[in-house]
């Protein structure tokens, strides 16, 4: 990868931030945008703005064919067997509660078991904490090693004979740690239940193939694979969401509509009612072509070597705890860190003064907070278009802010 080259197409990345050079490392949060996505939405807006499918004049007509492009994109991005299994939603949050309102609300039944994991992000917790009160459903929890990784073990001494459902992240927002869902999956499927996997910090991030996986559900966001807010995906299989029940009801999804009853469009259609996505949409697809231009193969291997050396750099530092797997192999290019008497949040707010972006807080993740017995923690976030000499700037100010707090308290 040419660094200087790809971060020419990042035009946010130019700026200075209090007198610095901006140090984005909040990737985990949302991702930056190159000119290319800008521009297809720019585009979208001053030249064929229009609703597809409702209109047979030439805007309507380009606009169906760059939505329905977009659509076909992702099909062959995360390899599903065809269009109909992929669902335009707002993003992940949106399309996990799809599943349980959807499929856990009409299949699942009281006494049957959802099982999820501690390390899980809020939209892939609280779905199925209300889906299990509403239902009588039983939510469990798959144990966590003291790593912050999953054992098989556990997953199997997990699972019984009422055990139903799982949602699991692929990769968590917090520990970094890689999942091994294919192994999951295939657990699960001999127990009979299903699986839906939050690959919100995956799919921008290394090759997701969900025939490979052979997961039933999976779900990610635009934003954070350098694509518009507001834009996400769910795949599902086709035989899954031929039986399920639309939950948003309107114009675009119906088939006919009677005074006292309606029938509905088929896959994906009667999931996207209203007015669909339209921009957002299109522009995730010229994202997905910017990161296929590069590959996920590459883009693996370079965050690898950041976290790798991040990893390192920072154990180097007195005081430092570091959460999550310390193997690169088995983590994203995400990691999180606490400083001793230094609270995450003063840390952040001291690196924003030297330019450097990061995330401080739960992060959406109060249950693992309280696994790991912290309040919150510090978070740094790599993605293609970042640099080991960001991550030296990051250090250095780790190490400067440690000076400033000791000698405040000193004071």
């Amino acid at each position: 990868m040419n660094l200087n080259e790809i971060k020419t197409h990042f035009p946010i990345l130019t700026q200075s931030v209090n007198g610095h050079p901006l140090v984005y490392l909040d990737n985990a949060a949302t991702s930056q945008k190159p000119k290319v996505v800008i521009d297809t939405l720019e585009a979208y807006y001053q030249t064929y703005n229009a609703n597809p499918h409702r209109g047979v004049h030439t805007l309507g007509v380009k606009a169906t064919d760059a939505y329905e492009a977009a659509r076909e994109k992702v099909k062959t991005f995360i390899n599903a067997k065809e269009t109909a299994e992929i669902i335009f939603t707002r993003g992940t949050t949106s399309s996990l509660n799809l599943v349980a309102q959807s499929y856990v609300g009409k299949f699942l039944k009281e006494g049957d078991e959802i099982l999820i994991t501690q390390m899980e992000h809020h939209s892939n917790l609280i779905p199925w904490q209300q889906a299990a009160k509403k239902i009588g459903a039983i939510l469990k929890y798959i144990p966590l090693s003291p790593n912050g990784t999953i054992d098989l073990d556990n997953v199997k001494e997990s699972m019984t004979a009422n055990t139903k459902f799982i949602s699991i992240t692929h990769v968590s927002n917090v520990l970094g740690t890689i999942n091994p869902i294919n192994e999951i999956v295939k657990l699960a499927h001999k127990q009979g239940a299903v699986v839906c996997v939050d690959a919100a910090q995956s799919v921008s991030h290394f090759k997701v193939d969900v025939q490979d996986l052979a997961c039933d559900f999976l779900a990610f966001s635009g934003h954070k694979m350098m694509g518009p807010t507001g834009i996400g995906v769910l795949y599902g299989k086709k035989q899954i969401l031929e039986h399920m029940p639309p939950i948003e009801y309107g114009g675009e999804m119906i088939d006919f509509v009677g005074l006292y009853d309606s029938t509905w469009k088929e896959l994906p259609w009667k999931f996207e009612g209203g007015t669909p996505i339209v921009a957002g949409a299109i522009g995730l697809g010229t994202a997905i072509d910017f990161l296929e231009q590069i590959g996920l193969e590459t883009i693996r291997l370079h965050e690898k070597k950041l976290a790798n050396f991040a990893l390192e750099q920072l154990s180097a530092i007195k005081g430092i705890s570091i959460y999550g797997p310390k193997n690169p192999e088995q983590r994203g290019g995400v990691i999180t860190f606490n400083i001793d008497n230094v609270h995450p949040h003063d840390l952040a707010t001291y690196l924003d003064q030297e330019g450097i972006a990061i995330r401080a807080g739960h992060h959406c993740c109060q249950p693992l907070m309280k696994w790991l017995n912290v309040s919150a923690t510090a978070r740094a976030s790599f993605y293609l278009y970042n640099t080991e000499e960001d991550i030296e700037f990051l250090i250095n100010g780790i190490k400067k802010a440690k000076v400033y707090f000791e000698d405040a308290f000193a004071i």
